[in-house]
């Protein structure tokens, strides 16, 4: 039987205006009635305690810009973003610019004219997007928080049809705890480390593209696979689609690795543990936290069509395990270690949209 979703604050704590619509028997809400920018508005620490609770939250037709979106999510997190500087080859101007926090994740050209080639580079690398992971699990620190916001959608015509493009949560936590106690026994006992690897990722989103790309060459990060979810004192299924390969306490990859991946991976994304959000305006903003559940972008009917902005802010983790088995301060990945991977068909501006 599912874990419910634990219930924070008593209603009655929250400003009159609020209400909490759950989107699943055991995450995942929609926050309705926020007053921005008014004295009534729901307290950051309630947000956060929602945050902590669902995994994952809904904001509707927020009036977030750039610069705003920046700066809500500085508070959010409580912490320092991860940005694009490292990823910049000089004299390239993103057009989120001076905002380098801000990950690009449209389906728009550089310069935000025209709809993105479904063949082109960029969009080969963006095909890892609709696998379930948690963002920058390559990283020698994990992320916290990412907060998406939709800036322009298709537009929804009569007779248009639907375009779909919804963003997909998987509730890691849960998933940890209807594992069979078997394998949580095994799990907890063998205390297995991952070894995360952007290249993986790549290859499964695009495996023609990249089938000359080698996961041996390039940035990868270690990060144990059954981790405490601190905030909410609940274990967490670290897996996704970075996730390569299993190592023992010696460093050395564990038989049957990749079959166990698979089968947790598999688990995970078991209809039961999913939830959907459809983008209904500009200004829609989804928060999540990369501990505690999965994502994916779902299937987008209007691919090489339909315009799509979306713009992501993502959080460094600040907790006991941010750093995993990398060492306080290990270098991040940056724009020569990804292009310089065997085998990668990518030009260096494609690089930087992860």
């Amino acid at each position: 039987m599912s874990t419910t979703s634990p219930k924070p604050y008593p209603k009655d704590e929250y400003p009159k205006t609020i209400t909490i619509k759950e989107l699943h028997p055991t995450f995942g809400a929609e926050i309705l009635g926020v007053q921005w920018g008014d004295d009534g508005i729901i307290s950051n620490e309630q947000l956060q305690e929602l945050r902590n609770a669902y995994g994952f939250i809904v904001l509707r037709a927020t009036p977030l810009t750039d610069s705003t979106h920046v700066s809500f999510s500085r508070l959010f997190a409580s912490g320092p973003l991860d940005d694009i500087s490292r990823f910049l080859t000089p004299g390239r101007v993103p057009r989120y610019y001076p905002h380098l926090e801000l990950f690009d994740a449209s389906n728009l050209s550089d310069d935000g004219r025209a709809i993105l080639d479904p063949s082109s580079p960029r969009a080969m690398l963006l095909r890892a997007n609709s696998l379930w992971h948690s963002d920058l699990a390559y990283n020698p620190r994990r992320s916290s928080y990412s907060l998406l916001r939709a800036v322009e959608l298709p537009s929804r015509n009569p007779g248009m049809g639907e375009v779909g493009g919804n963003t997909e949560f998987a509730d890691s936590r849960t998933a940890w705890e209807e594992l069979a106690a078997e394998t949580k026994r095994e799990l907890r006992t063998k205390d297995w480390t991952g070894v995360y690897n952007a290249a993986q990722s790549r290859k499964l989103g695009a495996p023609e593209y990249f089938k000359d790309l080698n996961p041996e060459e390039g940035p990868r990060a270690r990060h144990k696979v059954v981790q405490e979810h601190v905030e909410s004192g609940r274990m967490n299924l670290c897996v996704g689609a970075y996730l390569w390969r299993l190592e023992n306490g010696e460093e050395k990859t564990v038989p049957g690795s990749e079959d166990i991946i698979r089968s947790l991976n598999e688990h995970v994304a078991k209809k039961r543990f999913v939830a959907s959000v459809r983008w209904e305006q500009p200004g829609d903003l989804v928060i999540w936290d990369n501990r505690a559940v999965l994502h994916r972008a779902g299937e987008f009917n209007g691919v090489g069509k339909h315009r799509r902005d979306m713009s992501r802010t993502t959080a460094f983790d600040q907790g006991p395990t941010a750093w995993g088995l990398n060492g306080e301060g290990a270098p991040l990945p940056t724009l020569e270690s990804i292009t310089n991977e065997k085998g990668l068909p990518l030009t260096r501006s494609a690089a930087v949209e992860r």
